[in-house]
């Protein structure tokens, strides 16, 4: 009996792996063979919703695909030790008991907010860690996706206790600071820290141009509530037009949630390779010439306490000793770890780690179990944190808009701040893109909406009515963003400048003094 065309099963034979050639060339013919394989030809006789789920749960499996082959899990107790040993921060967990034993006292509240600031920091670390463990076990694009996620834990629980407290000032002010700080401070220092090692970095337009929508479309979210209030019309009372910016506070949010899960499925399903290191519109990353031929980004000064040079025949200096620094600003080390290998490729300690297997240092279930305890522990400290504001701000010091716009930001961006700035120097920019920017989007079109609509549901009077200055800075903010990355490239001085806007910023908001908010519980 013969089988018509539609009915055979055709699955598409994967292209053979590149054996010679570049690092660069073998590495993407390995991560597009692992993407043949799993393609077919198929004519799935399914249809309708299951179809649907049987797609989405096979481009879910392939995200789920680490990107290097993973070594032996550790056993609990190494996991254990991983932990304890991860980070030098770790010496900062002292503050915990210190700021929960100041709380319950009811002493200093300065002193509580400022132990309590201290503990949150290493938590944040445990926090990043866990999540780069598991991050391990998936594709770069959920990868970036989970560090931006769990990233925002911290931001997302402080803003729950300061809402729940009705410290509408606080949650406001928190969420647009956790978005300049890593569109300015988190991105500014990747680009910085890349561009130490190298010349130029390339990442992909396409997706930058998209993240760069999608933030212009929250910042318009932002702004549009101020525009309503002071065009609406006079004859309206107080009530009345906060009940109506209410209102649309509550209906943008609900869009923008929307717009939120439709970017997710653009991300993890339609477009999945527009965000991968493979992508075809990225820029390749080029090295500083003075390191292909063995030398320094600057000029080396000369050491009076170094060993002196070798002195040849006649009385000259050798200048091709080992360790000589000569008048080119060369150096001609040979035992140096980063020239340029035969193939050409960008950084060859880059390419062998890429060719090397991976090993955990945590297992699955450590991972997970501290991933809980963390978030526990992020959710107690982070409410005695809040509720020592009102003591800190009383004597006129420091205000409740500085804490809110930059110190809390700060402890909440720790984690993508460690993993976004750790894979930028390992020439993984679209990753640390994922992880600032990404995390930027997702607070700005997922975690402020989403704290609007729970305050609409217990009754808190939190709207998309945000302080004209901090409107303003975040349009600046996302305007500076956008046209550092039009081109598609980095380099060090794009970060100093992303830097030295969140200084600027940071300088204003210690001055500012805002005025009475008009929304109250």
């Amino acid at each position: 009996m013969s089988t018509s065309e539609p009915d055979r099963v055709r699955v598409q034979e994967p292209a053979l792996p590149v054996e010679n050639g570049s690092p660069n060339e073998r590495r993407n013919s390995r991560r597009a063979s692992k993407r043949q394989s799993t393609a077919s030809t198929v004519a799935d006789p399914v249809t309708g919703p299951k179809s649907l789920i049987r797609r989405c749960t096979t481009v879910l499996s392939q995200k789920m695909q680490p990107e290097r082959p993973l070594g032996a899990e550790p056993t609990n107790m190494q996991s254990l030790r991983a932990i304890v040993t991860c980070s030098w921060l770790n010496v900062l967990l002292v503050f915990i008991p210190l700021s929960w034993a100041f709380h319950f006292a009811h002493l200093n509240n300065t002193l509580v907010f400022v132990f309590s600031f201290l503990a949150i920091i290493p938590l944040a670390q445990l926090l990043a860690y866990a999540t780069e463990e598991m991050s391990l076990r998936v594709g770069q694009t959920l990868a970036g996706l989970l560090n931006a996620t769990l990233g925002n834990a911290v931001e997302l629980i402080v803003a729950i206790i300061a809402l729940v407290q009705c410290e509408l000032t606080v949650v406001q002010s928190s969420l647009v600071g956790s978005i300049l700080s890593n569109l300015l401070l988190v991105l500014g220092m990747c680009f910085f820290a890349g561009g130490t090692r190298f010349s130029e970095q390339g990442f992909g337009t396409s997706a930058a141009q998209v993240n760069s929508s999608l933030l212009i479309l929250s910042v318009i979210a932002v702004l549009l509530p101020a525009a309503f209030q002071y065009t609406d019309s006079s004859s309206v009372t107080v009530s009345e037009e906060n009940k109506e910016i209410l209102s649309v506070s509550h209906g943008t949010a609900i869009i923008l949630l929307f717009i939120y899960v439709s970017y997710i499925i653009f991300q993890l399903f339609s477009h999945k390779t527009m965000y991968d290191d493979a992508g075809g519109d990225i820029i390749a990353s080029s090295r500083y010439q003075q390191r292909e031929k063995g030398g320094h980004i600057f000029p080396r000064i000369s050491n009076p306490l170094r060993k002196r040079n070798p002195v040849v025949a006649g009385g000259g200096i050798d200048d091709n000793a080992v360790g000589t620094n000569n008048m080119n600003g060369t150096d001609t080390l040979t035992d140096r770890t980063d020239v340029a290998s035969p193939n050409g490729d960008v950084e060859s300690g880059v390419d062998q780690e890429e060719e090397e297997a991976e090993t955990p240092q945590l297992n699955v279930l450590m991972s997970i179990v501290l991933l809980v305890v963390v978030t526990v522990f992020v959710a107690l400290t982070a409410e005695w944190l809040v509720s020592s504001i009102d003591g800190l701000t009383e004597s006129g010091g420091i205000s409740k808009e500085f804490v809110g716009m930059i110190l809390l930001p700060i402890v909440g961006n720790a984690a993508e701040h460690v993993t976004a700035v750790t894979v930028s120097v390992k020439d993984k920019l679209a990753l640390s893109i994922g992880v600032a920017v990404g995390s930027s989007i997702q607070i700005a079109l997922f975690v402020i909406p989403f704290i609007v609509t729970l305050g609409w549901i217990i009754g808190k009077p939190l709207s998309l009515l945000f302080d004209p200055f901090e409107a303003i800075a975040l349009f600046l903010a996302v305007l500076t963003v956008n046209y550092v990355v039009a081109d598609g490239k980095s380099n060090w001085l794009e970060g100093m400048i992303l830097m030295c806007l969140y200084l600027i910023l940071a300088v204003a908001f210690w001055f500012y003094t805002p005025g009475n908010s008009q929304f109250s519980c």
